[in-house]
C-alpha cells in the first residue's frame, strides 16, 4: 500500500514538472514571435521612400493616388528586405539583406527614417523661403512659341492619323501617340490630348518653356521624382560619351532616366593631389546639385533623384548591352561589381560594387530627344585647358572680359549675367568642371542655359576654388534677382545651409545617410559670403554692376530688400 501511494506521488510530481516545462516552452515561443514581429514593422512615414521635392505642395492628383500608395508598400518592402520574399520588381536578394539592414540601422541611430531635418520652433525655412516675393515673381504670360514641345492640333492629327491608318488597327479620335511595341514589360498604352493620360516624364517634357526648364509649384516635379525612385527597371545600357560610367534605364511607360553609381562615400574628399578632370564623379553630387540650383531660383536643372537598386536583377539581368554584361564579377568579398567601358575608371581595379547587391545610385529626368527638341552646346569662354602644365587665356588675362562682352552672343541680352549665374552655382558647390553648357535651338539665344553634369561638385568641403567665380569678379556683373535671392539666403532666417539640409532631407537615399555632410554644408554659407564680398568689391569700384531684370518690381513688393 505504501509503494502504491509512493507511485502516484512520484507520477504527479513528474506531470508537475512536465507541465511546468511546457508552460516555459511556449511563453519563450511567444516572445521570439514577438521580437520577429517587431523587425518588420515598417515606418509610419512614408517620407523615407516616396520624394516630396515641393515642401509647399504636399498633395498629389487623385488619379495617382493608388499607384502612389502601391508605389509606397513597394518602397518599404525595398526598404526591408529580411522582411520580403525576393522576386521581380526590383527586390532585393537575401544575400544583401545583412548589409543593407544595417545601412537602415545606422541611418536611424542618425537622423531616424522618414524625419526631416529639425526646424527652429516647428518652422520650416524651406517652406517660408518659397513663399517669399522673390521666388514667386509673376511671370509674363507664355505665347505659342515660348514652350519648346506641344501637342499636335486636331487637324494636324487628323492628317497624320490618315497617312497612317493603313498601318493601324484601330486608332480613337483624340489620339495624339499609340503604342505599338510588342517588347516585354512595356506598358500598352494609348496617349490622347488629355494630361491626365500622360506619364510623368512626358508631362515634363512638355512643360518646358524658354525660360526655365520646370515650374517649381507644378505638382508633376513630386510625381516625376516618385516615379524615378519607384518604378520598375527594364532595361540599362551604358551611355556613350563622357569619361566616365554612366548608364542608360528603362521604364515601363517609355521613360528612361540617367544613372550615376556610388563610387566613394559621402565624407571622402577629393585628394588634393588630383586634377580637376581626373576626379571621381559623385552620384551625391548630381542629387545636391538639383536642389542647390531649385533653392537658388533658377530651376535650370533636370529633376534628379536618389535611390537604391539591385545591381544584380536591375542591372545585370535586365542589359542588353554585351560591353556592359561582360564587365560583371564577384568580388573577393562576395559583392556584385562591374566596370563598363569608359575614358576613366572602367576596370576591375576601380569596379562599382554593391554590399553584395544593393547599390546607391541618382537617376536624372533625360531631356526630349534630339530628334524632338535639338540642343546647341556652347564652349564656355571661361572654360579651363584642361591640361597639368597650360593655363586657359581668362587665367592670364585680368581684362579677358571686355574680349567677351564684345563676342556674340554675350554683347547683348541676358546671355553674360545667365553664364555668371551658372559661374555662381558651379562657385557654391566647387564645380571647377564646366567647358561647356547647352541651350535649345528652338528658342535661339533668347533663352536659359540648362545646367547639366555636376557628378565633380561637392568634391572638397575644406577648399574652396576662387577661380570658378572669375566671370564674376572680372566682368563685374549679375543679375539682380539672383543678388537678391543669395543676400536673402545668407539671412540667419533663411541661412543657405539650412534650407539645403532640409530640402535634400526629402530624398530618399536620406534613409541610409545624409547626402551632404555638415563640413559641405558648411561650406556653403562660407562660399555665399565670398560670393556677396565680390559683388560688394565690384559695386565699390564700378557703377553698372547690377543688371535689373526687376526693373517693374520696386523693394516693396520684393518684400523689402534683404
Amino acid at each position: 500500500m505504501v509503494r502504491l501511494n509512493l507511485r502516484q506521488s512520484t507520477r504527479s510530481i513528474y506531470l508537475g514538472l512536465a507541465c511546468v516545462s511546457l508552460t516555459l516552452h511556449l511563453l519563450l515561443a511567444l516572445f521570439c514571435l514577438s521580437v520577429l514581429q517587431s523587425a518588420c514593422i515598417l515606418p509610419t512615414s512614408s517620407s523615407s521612400s516616396v520624394p516630396r521635392i515641393d515642401p509647399v505642395s504636399h498633395a498629389s492628383s487623385s488619379s495617382s493616388s493608388s499607384s502612389a500608395a502601391a508605389s509606397n508598400k513597394q518602397a518599404n518592402s525595398r526598404q526591408h528586405g529580411d522582411c520580403h520574399k525576393p522576386g521581380v520588381g526590383g527586390t532585393f536578394e537575401n544575400e544583401g539583406n545583412d548589409s543593407f539592414s544595417e545601412d537602415l540601422e545606422r541611418a536611424r541611430k542618425l537622423i531616424g527614417v522618414g524625419k526631416l531635418s529639425p526646424t527652429e520652433n516647428g518652422r520650416s525655412k524651406l517652406q517660408e523661403l518659397f513663399k517669399h516675393p522673390l521666388y514667386n515673381l509673376p511671370r509674363p504670360k507664355l505665347q505659342e512659341d515660348d514652350w519648346l514641345l506641344r501637342l499636335k492640333t486636331d487637324a494636324e492629327a487628323e492628317e497624320i492619323e490618315k497617312e497612317e491608318k493603313a498601318n493601324r488597327d484601330s486608332v480613337t479620335s483624340d489620339s495624339d501617340w499609340q503604342s505599338a511595341s510588342e517588347e516585354e514589360g512595356y506598358d500598352k498604352v494609348t496617349w490622347t490630348r488629355d494630361k491626365e493620360t500622360h506619364p510623368p516624364w512626358l508631362r515634363f517634357h512638355l512643360g518646358i518653356s524658354r525660360w526655365e526648364l520646370y515650374d517649381r509649384k507644378d505638382l508633376n516635379l513630386a510625381q516625376l521624382t516618385h516615379y524615378l525612385a519607384t518604378q520598375r527597371i527594364l532595361g540599362a545600357v551604358q551611355k556613350k560619351g563622357g569619361t566616365q560610367l554612366k548608364l542608360l534605364v528603362s521604364f515601363p511607360n517609355y521613360g528612361q532616366a540617367l544613372l550615376k553609381p556610388m563610387r566613394q562615400s559621402r565624407d571622402a574628399e577629393t585628394d588634393v593631389n588630383l586634377f580637376y578632370f581626373s576626379d571621381f564623379e559623385r552620384h551625391n553630387a548630381e542629387i545636391a546639385a538639383f536642389h542647390l540650383d531649385r533653392v537658388l531660383g533658377f530651376n535650370r536643372i533636370p529633376p534628379v533623384v536618389g535611390r537604391l537598386i539591385n545591381v544584380t536583377t536591375e542591372i545585370r539581368d535586365v542589359t542588353t548591352d554585351e560591353r556592359l554584361s561582360r564587365t560583371f564579377f564577384t568580388s573577393p568579398a562576395g559583392n556584385v561589381c562591374f566596370y563598363g567601358q569608359c575614358e576613366y575608371y572602367c576596370s576591375s581595379e576601380h569596379p562599382v560594387c554593391g554590399r553584395p547587391h544593393v547599390l546607391e545610385v541618382s537617376l536624372a529626368t533625360m531631356l526630349p530627344d534630339l530628334s524632338l527638341a535639338p540642343r546647341r552646346s556652347w564652349r564656355s569662354p571661361w572654360r579651363r585647358s584642361y591640361s597639368r602644365t597650360k593655363l586657359a587665356q581668362w587665367e592670364k588675362d585680368a581684362a579677358y572680359c571686355d574680349t567677351v562682352k564684345k563676342t556674340p552672343p554675350y554683347n547683348r541680352g541676358s546671355r553674360l549675367v545667365d553664364l555668371i549665374d551658372m559661374a555662381v552655382l558651379d562657385f557654391l558647390m566647387s564645380n571647377m568642371d564646366r567647358h561647356h553648357y547647352e541651350t535649345f535651338e528652338e528658342f535661339g539665344n533668347e533663352t536659359f542655359l540648362l545646367h547639366l553634369d555636376h557628378g565633380r561638385a561637392f568634391g572638397r568641403h575644406s577648399q574652396d576654388e576662387p577661380s570658378v567665380l572669375a566671370p564674376l569678379v572680372q566682368c563685374c556683373r549679375i543679375r539682380r534677382s539672383t543678388l537678391l535671392r543669395l543676400r536673402l539666403l545668407s539671412r540667419p532666417d533663411f541661412r543657405l545651409s539650412d534650407v539645403m539640409r532640409e530640402s535634400l532631407a526629402q530624398d530618399p537615399l536620406t534613409a541610409v545617410a545624409p547626402l551632404l555632410s555638415e563640413p559641405h554644408l558648411s561650406a556653403l554659407d562660407r562660399r555665399l559670403a565670398t560670393v556677396l564680398a565680390a559683388v560688394q568689391t565690384c559695386q565699390d569700384g564700378n557703377e553698372d554692376v547690377v543688371y535689373d531684370d526687376l526693373d517693374e518690381h520696386d523693394d516693396q513688393q520684393l518684400g523689402g530688400n534683404p
